[in-house]
């Protein structure tokens, strides 16, 4: 499959069924889990009051969170073919992510917590799946109970050394699995509804009503379990870009929807006509023996092609982050030449691998872990509405009253969720809030930490007069060749030729003043990419705009302007130069003390420049100065 420009746009049979394997595997995998925790964690009496009212808010969950916000709603709002939170926010006009002072936008706040929430959740999902999935052995034999972490650990060790291979290899498998699966999990709820047909009186609303009208206020605690039905949810807004719109639709609506649907439906009947069910509702659709194995088998499968749609996600977060200035830069490897959303970010991948492995051993059972899920996912959740209204009347042009009116529906939504999981914050809920406060801090610190240093910048810049007048003293010299200066700013004279002009009396007898700039789009096309502009005396100014999405190879781009430029300069004639910044990190300059030692942290740990813009490592002179922000 290869993406246009503008992402996939035509749906096909291989997209659809792409779409159902990377998408759609977190939300698939819940029937693992999902009903046996609204049972088990509240204490509810299996009666048939009380089943029909779970399955009910299982379902009109899944309608009203995936169906009518995501699928119908959100999915609209999106950056030529992309989604997600951080997409979302490169909608909106540009004094909303960032304000002078190195202060930041409320709404890219926003942003910077839901995308550090979303990095909870990948936590947590590759673990409750694979742990889930395992803990399915018991139901064949309890002397299978002391291998269950073991075996979980050995799945998620193997499944993330085989990150750097790339998802190409095992994506081909990924869709018939996932489809295999869903049809099985149809199919056994199908079944199981014959034990109590009156389970499909579920598919009505009453049934919930009915539950909070019996269980007060105490019962909306149980929307803490049930928002694990739509865990998944905003994975399948992010990775619109992959697949596009039309696909993901089409295998909701056409393949998971009424799959899971059946599934819940199926477990509820279950238990109903069999209550001693309810301590293994998915398993015990079959009987104790081979089947059980076939199941934990599928089971398992599935499961880590769902950890593999997360752990994709937060690849994908972390390059888009860092293409957007909320993070330093980190090494990203394209691990396919077809499809560019597919990369391997080593640092995410073996942070992710030490939390998931961590969380299996301390917690041991996904019952506890469940306790901390669905907190990142509900806030995420939240945070993507209010966003999304701001997009709404920004740059859909709604009126302010509409999209007020479309916010205050969603949040109905989103609160009761919100407020649910926040209930169970001392049973495991501080785990994701508490990753995502820590990446919050980082990637606000480091954005403020480089508007700051983007005005230092421009403050100390020389203007292009008095460039004029080093260039009119007799002593000043003219070096053959090219010399490309690069520069965060667009305007002005960058500190680093200053500090090259005044130091040696020389420069070289063509100067490129050269922006790497990174639009808010996640591709820009051919004949936008580079703009160069004659300044006199042999200087250019040169830009080059590369997408949220796209490598930044200057030396490719320096090639093309040097023909733009008419000049006679052969490769090994040109110069790079550099800049780098260190920090005096103390409490004089703008930035307090203990946050500007945060961000010359990430600054000095960020991937180097000469490998970033894919710079000849021969031919690059880096020249040093010291700020205090």
């Amino acid at each position: 499959m290869t993406h246009s420009p503008h992402g996939p746009a035509k749906p096909s049979l291989a997209l659809v069924l792409g779409a159902l394997g990377v998408v759609f595997g977190d939300i698939g995998t819940s029937p693992l889990y999902a009903f046996y925790e609204c049972l088990h964690k509240h204490h509810l009496e299996i009666t048939e009051a009380n089943v029909l009212g779970v399955v009910s808010l299982m379902f009109w969950s899944m309608t009203l969170v995936v169906t009518v916000k995501y699928v119908a709603l959100l999915m609209n709002a999106d950056n030529r073919g992309e989604g997600g939170i951080l997409a979302l926010v490169t909608l909106l006009p540009a004094h909303f992510r960032a304000a002078p002072g190195g202060r930041i936008h409320i709404v890219s706040l926003l942003v910077i917590a839901g995308a550090a929430l979303l990095f909870g959740d990948g936590v947590i999902t590759p673990s409750i799946s694979v742990l889930s999935a395992m803990e399915g052995l018991e139901v064949a034999s309890t002397a299978f109970k002391p291998y269950v972490v073991p075996l979980t650990v050995a799945i998620l060790v193997g499944l993330f050394a085989v990150q750097r291979r790339g998802t190409g290899a095992m994506g081909a498998f990924f869709g018939p699995v996932m489809l295999i699966w869903f049809l099985v999990v149809a199919g056994l709820g199908l079944w199981s509804t014959r034990l109590h047909p009156g389970i499909f009186a579920a598919l009505s609303p009453l049934p919930a009503i009915a539950f909070f009208a019996e269980h007060g206020l105490p019962g909306v605690a149980i929307l803490g379990s049930v928002v694990l039905v739509v865990t998944g949810g905003e994975a399948l807004y992010a990775d619109m870009g992959h697949f596009g719109r039309s696909p993901i639709r089409i295998a909701w609506t056409s393949v998971a929807y009424p799959a899971l649907t059946l599934g819940y439906l199926g477990q509820g009947a279950l238990v109903i006509a069999r209550p001693e069910a309810a301590a293994t509702p998915f398993f015990s659709q079959v009987p104790v023996g081979p089947l059980t194995y076939v199941l934990v088998a599928l089971a398992a499968m599935a499961t880590v092609i769902a950890s593999q749609a997360l752990i994709s996600a937060v690849f994908s977060l972390a390059y888009q982050a860092m293409r957007l200035g909320y993070f330093p830069r980190v090494r990203v490897h394209h691990t396919s030449s077809e499809i560019e959303g597919q990369i391997y970010v080593p640092i995410a991948n073996w942070t992710l691998a030490v939390s998931c492995i961590a969380l299996v051993v301390v917690f041991g059972g996904s019952s506890r872990l469940a306790a901390a899920y669905g907190l990142a996912v509900s806030g995420t959740m939240a945070l993507t509405s209010i966003v999304f209204a701001y997009v709404a009347v920004f740059h859909w042009g709604w009126s302010r009253a509409r999209a007020r009116i479309v916010l205050l529906l969603l949040l109905a939504i989103d609160l009761p969720f919100l407020g649910a999981t926040g209930l169970k914050f001392f049973e495991g809920g501080y785990l994701p809030f508490a990753l995502g406060a820590a990446l919050f801090l980082l990637m606000s610190t480091f954005f403020s930490g480089r508007a700051l240093l983007g005005e230092h910048l421009r403050s100390i810049s020389a203007s292009t007069d008095q460039l004029n007048t080093w260039l009119d003293r007799a002593d000043f010299r003219r070096l053959p060749g090219l010399a490309v200066v690069m520069t965060a700013t667009g305007d002005g004279v960058p500190p680093v030729l200053s500090h090259l002009a005044r130091r040696f009396s020389a420069v070289h007898e063509h100067v490129f003043l050269l922006t790497a700039s990174t639009e808010a789009t996640p591709w820009v096309e051919a004949d936008q990419r580079l703009e160069v502009e004659p300044l006199g005396d042999g200087f250019f100014r040169v830009m080059v705009r590369y997408g949220y999405l796209e490598d930044p190879v200057v030396p490719s781009a320096v090639l093309h302007a040097i023909k733009q430029a008419n000049l006679d300069v052969e490769d090994d004639e040109v110069v790079y130069v550099l800049g780098r910044e260190s920090f005096m990190e103390t409490n004089r300059g703008r930035m307090s003390g203990w946050r500007e030692s945060i961000f010359a942290f990430m600054t000095r740990n960020a991937s180097d420049p000469t490998l970033y813009f894919k710079l000849p490592p021969a031919q690059v002179v880096e020249l040093g100065s010291r700020v205090d922000l």
